[in-house]
């Protein structure tokens, strides 16, 4: 009889856990977005300022009570708080133009999007079978976009698909470079200092962006009504970003990448159950399409974090001017950086 204790301690289930509360949270935000964009609230920087706010104080508290110095850059961090805003920028803003379903499912673009940036800066080779998961997962996204074509006959279509569209395949391409960078930072630096630096560049550049967006703040009518999925969302995300580190280090990015795959899943049940609203038979194979792409993908991924951390923690140090470390990062960096591992992120 397997008890409790040693079901929790059980890696691969509470990864399986974890994996699903952060897809059902990520499914929530954009349920949020939805509800928020048919009231009229076109505020996608404000909406994501809450949550880097919430990041800034709570892991900032921690990195200050720990009174330790930073272990990477701080400018690397302002890199990343800059792209990390803006895709969530452009896929909230997505929100005004096309159907929650399809921001679901194009956000799946990001899988080549980290391809192309590991094989362009780490030199990662991928096999065949992973460049057919891809090649599936294309095909799928392609059957996104020919049905918001012709979604003339439905009503949640949106006010323009195509602009839409295009606007989450964006927000997934930046989606990558930060998601590239997180796994770089959580696995050579630290979890708390990550959550922090990202919660504080992220909070000043949405302070500076949210300039833009002050005629429509001006415009808005809080109700209850629309505090509560604004209050959600911010709610959402911070659980969401505080989440994805935790499972990165506790089962790997392909666990993560399958975890998120099922929040496609859950948006459609909750459209026809829950909104009893019409969805294209399109979406449907689109979803197999990008469900057995991404199986494809990782089924066939080769586990090798010691080495990957091994490496990048000797390019930090070479970095930070240690020169004994130089010498191991040149013997190593014919090939034993692994980009197979990036973590895929879904807002």
């Amino acid at each position: 009889m397997v008890s409790f204790k040693e079901i929790v301690s059980n890696k691969t289930v509470v990864g399986l856990v974890l994996g699903q509360i952060l897809s059902l949270l990520i499914t929530s935000t954009g349920f949020s977005s939805s509800e928020l964009a048919r009231r009229g609230i076109n505020a996608p920087t404000s909406q994501s300022l809450a949550n880097y706010v919430m990041l800034a104080i709570v892991y900032g508290g921690i990195l200050l009570y720990r009174g330790s110095g930073l272990k990477a850059k701080w400018y690397y961090y302002l890199l990343l708080g800059l792209v990390d805003v803006e895709a969530n920028y452009l896929v909230v803003k997505a929100y005004q133009y096309t159907s929650i379903t399809s921001i679901m499912l194009l956000d799946c673009w990001s899988i080549p999007s980290v391809i192309l940036l590991t094989w362009l800066f780490l030199k990662t080779k991928y096999r065949y079978k992973k460049i057919a998961g891809v090649a599936i997962c294309i095909a799928g996204l392609v059957l996104v976009i020919f049905s918001d074509v012709h979604a003339d006959d439905r009503s949640q279509s949106g006010s323009n698909p195509i602009k839409g569209d295009f606007l989450v395949v964006a927000g997934a391409t930046l989606y990558a470079v930060s998601n590239v960078s997180e796994e770089f930072f959580v696995k050579t630096a630290d979890r708390i200092e990550l959550m922090a630096m990202l919660g504080l560049f992220g909070a000043i550049f949405s302070g500076i962006q949210i300039i833009l967006e002050r005629e429509e703040l001006k415009s808005i009518h809080w109700s209850s009504g629309s505090l509560l999925p604004y209050t959600g969302f911010a709610a959402a995300m911070f659980l969401f970003y505080s989440g994805v580190p935790v499972l990165l280090k506790m089962s790997g990015a392909t666990m993560l990448n399958l975890s998120l795959l099922t929040s496609d899943m859950w948006s459609v049940l909750i459209r026809i159950f829950a909104y009893h609203e019409k969805v294209d038979w399109m979406y449907f194979v689109a979803f197999v399409a990008v469900a057995i792409g991404l199986v494809v993908y990782s089924g066939f991924d080769k586990e090798n974090h010691a080495d990957e951390a091994a490496d990048l923690s000797r390019y930090l140090d070479e970095e930070a001017g240690d020169p004994s470390s130089n010498k191991h990062l040149a013997a190593s960096s014919s090939g034993n950086i692994k980009g197979d591992d990036t973590v895929i992120k879904k807002i």
